[in-house]
């Protein structure tokens, strides 16, 4: 029987509480407009996997901290606000199954809501000289600005690669999970080589995690997005880039022209979903998968034995096997 995040959450459960308590208030503004969408971004918040992703690598590699605390808040923060400017660039108007911030509020105020919760992490660890955590997280930010505008670029040619599909990955979702491993890590003074073998480790659960998440979009799991909603914006993810490779010709221009000129049509979408499924794309993806999660585990088990290890391995475990 797989554990709940309730149960992953015990060795830090103290911690998480603490956390969501210095959240909230990292989140108040003296303008009551941003105020208000604070407060409404925090009540609808989500798993909050990155901040546990920090907290364990620190029990793991050390022992958690004030300067742990501060990092999993500037990760959070740095991931909200990349939420909220993605929904503005993708024209969203849910996010977790509610009304997104601009869809409530508009673009324009969206966009300056993502720059005041960046500012706020930034502030949050210049105003405590944690600029070992600041290049950490900067460095993630870089990576996933060049992966969202790599994968833009290449949808609009739909010529994407396998190799290229994993650079995007691991720049637009990876880095983020490789960093909260990192400033976990970092946070507790490790060495050098601890830092970067939980970068590394993080790295190949943000692997497995996107996959997982590419592979709902073919699915009939509720994960607050409708089946197909890759296919209808374009985006070439593993299964689909496999089905194609197997392909002759003719197939694959006709799949091709569906995505570029019907990708609208939910008939032509759904079209495009029986193609990968009868082309082994989805079982292909799921191999690839179990691959990077079987290499963050041998990893994790090079770390001795302890009540955070237990956990880690549950949550790891857990962003492949979730439902949503």
């Amino acid at each position: 029987m797989k554990a709940d995040l309730k149960q992953i959450q015990d060795p830090i459960a103290s911690e998480m509480t603490e956390f969501e308590l210095k959240f909230k208030d990292l989140m108040k503004s003296k303008v009551k407009l941003l105020d208000h969408i604070m407060n409404y971004i925090v009540k609808r918040k989500g798993k909050q996997m990155r901040p546990m992703f920090v907290f364990l690598s620190a029990g793991l590699t050390g022992g958690i901290n004030e300067s742990t605390h501060r990092g999993a808040a500037l990760i959070e923060l740095l991931h909200t606000a990349t939420l909220v400017h993605d929904d503005v660039v993708d024209d969203a108007n849910y996010r977790r199954g509610f009304f997104s911030v601009n869809a409530l509020w508009k673009n324009k105020i969206a966009v300056l809501v993502g720059d005041f919760l960046l500012s706020r992490g930034l502030l949050l660890s210049v105003d405590n000289d944690d600029f070992h955590l600041l290049k950490i997280v900067s460095n993630a930010v870089k990576e996933m600005s060049e992966g969202e505008l790599l994968q833009i670029a290449k949808a609009r040619k739909l010529d994407i690669t396998e190799e290229v599909y994993y650079q995007i990955i691991r720049q637009k979702t990876a880095s983020l999970m490789a960093s909260c491993c990192a400033v976990g890590a970092s946070s507790t003074a490790s060495s050098i080589e601890t830092i970067q073998q939980m970068r590394t480790f993080g790295e190949k659960v943000g692997m497995a995690f996107q996959i997982k998440d590419d592979l709902f979009d073919y699915g009939d799991d509720e994960i607050g997005k409708p089946v197909g909603i890759d296919i209808k914006e374009k985006k070439m993810t593993l299964p689909l880039i496999y089905a194609l490779s197997q392909a002759d010709w003719f197939e694959k221009r006709r799949i091709i022209s569906l995505i570029r000129n019907k990708s609208d049509n939910k008939k032509a979408v759904n079209e495009v979903i029986d193609f990968v499924k009868k082309s082994g794309g989805l079982n292909y993806a799921k191999e690839a998968m179990y691959r990077f999660y079987e290499e963050a585990m041998v990893i994790l088990n090079q770390f001795p034995e302890s009540e955070y290890k237990t956990s880690m391995a549950a949550l790891v475990d857990y962003t492949i096997e979730r439902k949503k």
